[in-house]
């Protein structure tokens, strides 16, 4: 019972900064002023677009509306009974059917010309000078940079705001809720295409201020893209309702300069190498209990506590799985547990990354099994 109230204050404190970061316009639409009412036009051509379009059907509409009730108030006024009119009596009016049949269409006309317009750019993919692969995850995003040149570089990008401030026993920070381990990066002036999908359910992946919002659907691929004019930090996140932990599942996408850019990248494609090298090494002992320390932090802690404890999971400490069978621990590892919330993180871990936390849980919280998992244990493993 304690847990499930912990959990209801979470989601409260979580309702709160949602109306916060509304009402002070900052936190998703980095562009948007203080209390602001209207739409913001973002820092693409696209949102530009949508916002003129959505300025000049308001208007149509408000000019409609003058119009409308202006006859309506008229007649209600200086045609009134009172005043001695008397109503007349028709049955039908050949030019008043023309009239409201012929106007309405001209005015749908001129608004579905702009708005077709509109819609033609916004997905219009054509052109895109890089591709980006988007995998929702319960509860985290993949990205994946396509590279025609090179070896891709792919990591996934998990929420960053500290347990202490989701449970209330600290203050929370100015991106609650709205910060990541790592953001996408992606160049200005660059068009930039996101191949958007699912692993498990449908996310939908949104960062208003770049003007997209694409439905992940899990064996399907959308398509969106963008082209930020400006640098900057852009925040968003899955609209889509995803499963109890929907709103901890932010999107931050990092603009910079195309210099920036291109180190940044270069680096990434330089951790990928390493990673590739250390994976047909073989570690000892406490190389892999101190890596799979920080791997369980990051994505083992929120089930199964920070000290084995169990929790939303299974507890690791003493666990029969964690002093079990070395094979079968692995196998859960890599393959998950069907109809549980346990994934199967084979997908999402490289394999040193693996080794590690799987040679972690079975020598920590007192489990002193003292067996250890090589990279190429796991490699072999996902072989079969």
């Amino acid at each position: 019972m304690g847990f499930i109230i912990e959990r209801l204050r979470a989601k409260v404190g979580y309702a709160a900064a949602l109306i916060a970061t509304a009402l002070s316009g900052g936190a998703l639409a980095s562009g948007s002023k203080v209390n602001q009412m209207d739409m913001s036009p973002g820092v693409t051509s696209a949102g530009q677009a949508i916002y003129d379009l959505h300025s000049a059907i308001l208007w149509i509409c408000v000019a409609i509306g003058v119009v409308v009730f202006g006859v309506m108030f008229y007649s209600i006024i200086y045609h009134r009974k009172s005043r001695g009119h008397k109503a007349s009596n028709f049955h039908e009016s050949t030019t008043v059917e023309i009239a409201w049949t012929v106007v309405p269409f001209l005015i749908l006309i001129g608004m579905a010309v702009p708005a077709t317009s509109t819609l033609i750019h916004i997905y219009d993919t054509e052109d895109a000078e890089m591709d980006i692969l988007i995998t929702g995850y319960q509860w985290k995003w993949k990205y994946e940079y396509l590279n025609d040149n090179g070896e891709n570089v792919s990591f996934f990008s998990n929420l960053r705001t500290p347990q202490d401030e989701i449970y209330n026993t600290d203050e929370k920070g100015e991106h609650y809720l709205l910060e990541v381990d790592e953001p996408v990066v992606i160049p200005v002036d660059t068009k930039v295409r996101f191949l958007v999908t699912a692993n498990d359910v449908i996310h939908s992946w949104w960062v208003p201020e770049l003007a997209v919002k694409r439905d992940a659907i899990p064996g399907f691929v959308n398509e969106t893209w963008t082209k930020a004019e400006e640098i900057g930090i852009y925040r968003g996140q899955c609209a889509e309702l995803c499963g109890k932990d929907h709103g901890f599942m932010p999107v931050v996408v990092n603009v910079v300069s195309k210099e920036d850019y291109a180190a940044w990248l270069e680096k990434k494609q330089a951790e990928a190498a390493e990673i590739k090298a250390l994976m047909a090494q073989t570690f000892t002992m406490d190389e892999l209990v101190a890596r799979g320390k920080n791997v369980y932090q990051g994505y083992c802690a929120a089930c199964h506590g920070m000290n084995g404890e169990g929790g939303l999971g299974n507890a690791i400490a003493g666990s029969g799985i964690a002093t079990g069978d070395l094979t079968k621990h692995l196998d859960i590892g890599v393959n998950g547990v069907p109809g549980t919330a346990m994934q199967a993180f084979g997908g999402q871990m490289n394999d040193v990354d693996m080794a590690a936390v799987i040679t972690y849980q079975r020598n920590a919280f007192g489990n002193n099994m003292g067996d250890m998992v090589q990279p190429i244990d796991v490699f072999n493993h996902k072989k079969g």
